[in-house]
């Protein structure tokens, strides 16, 4: 059956007409960032001139690059019997200090296991979901693209499959206690707007989840009036997955704490020089 042309130009229309919710991003390109964030649509893309400088400011990267060339020296890596790396190699990559754990450095905790540094778990497990590292009888080698990658340097494509697997493979719910909803995770490149358009100033992150929360208000439902509000818990939730987890470990903020640990409610987070070196962003 054809669509009456008046009607398809209505749906047309609507469709670009830019949403004031959406921060005046139109509705078919918040479609291209959720589920194509990276193709020719979409507000979002890599800029092709990411230099070696700006790729040794990113502490995550940081991790997952000598996580590889541990593997490379050593031939492979032994996971315990619970499947997870081993102390020698944590204590390796801890002490590059690209991401401290608070616990760690404020001596209530020890680096014993992998947990111990959400980090660098997380970075293990990402390189995996990359195609740069696989699995095979509880030992890891790097794969072919992986060697082939380190063998020619070539770090920027290394991050681009490593920073695309993070942010649209990796499961972000896995690293906390919050809904198992891609809250925060479903609309990153959102988020990173945001950060672009007003991280110049420092904000806490209640402004950032906000704006995301009207943007995509569905996921208010999956938090229940408990030790707080629902909206408050999505705060939390949001603040933990996308500032904590994400711009922090990537280097896309700075944070100015008001304590000693970092407190999502009171510290203020602003823009780094990274977002605009790694991403060319079409916000209108």
């Amino acid at each position: 059956m054809k669509i009456p042309d008046d009607i398809e130009a209505n749906f047309i229309l609507r469709n670009n007409t830019p949403v004031d919710d959406f921060l005046g991003l139109t509705p078919t390109e918040i479609h291209h960032l959720l589920y194509d964030t990276f193709g020719d649509k979409s507000p979002v893309q890599f800029r092709n001139d990411i230099d070696e400088k700006t790729l040794d400011q990113i502490p995550l990267f940081r991790i997952v690059e000598e996580y590889l060339k541990i593997i490379q020296r050593d031939k492979h890596i032994k996971l315990t019997p619970l499947g997870a790396l081993p102390k020698k190699v944590m204590a390796e990559l801890y002490d590059k200090r690209f991401l401290l754990e608070e616990l760690v450095e404020n001596g209530i905790s020890k680096l014993w296991r992998e947990e111990d540094s959400v980090s660098i778990r997380s970075a293990r497990l990402t390189a995996e979901l990359a195609g740069l590292v696989k699995k095979v009888s509880g030992k890891l080698t790097l794969t072919k693209t992986a060697t082939k990658l380190l063998e020619t340097n070539n770090r920027l494509q290394i991050f681009r499959q490593f920073f695309q697997a993070f942010t649209n493979k990796f499961l972000w719910s896995y690293n906390d206690g919050y809904p198992e909803q891609p809250i925060g995770q479903l609309g990153w490149a959102f988020s990173l707007i945001m950060l672009d358009k007003f991280g110049d100033q420092p904000k806490t992150v209640d402004f950032y989840a906000k704006k995301y929360l009207t943007a995509f208000p569905m996921f208010l439902k999956f938090f229940r009036p408990d030790y707080s509000t629902p909206e408050e818990q999505f705060y939390r939730c949001y603040g933990v997955r996308t500032f904590d987890r994400f711009f922090l470990w990537f280097g896309f903020v700075t944070v100015d704490k008001q304590k000693k640990y970092l407190d999502l409610e009171t510290d203020k987070f602003k823009r780094t020089d990274l977002v605009k070196s790694i991403f060319k962003i079409d916000d209108q």
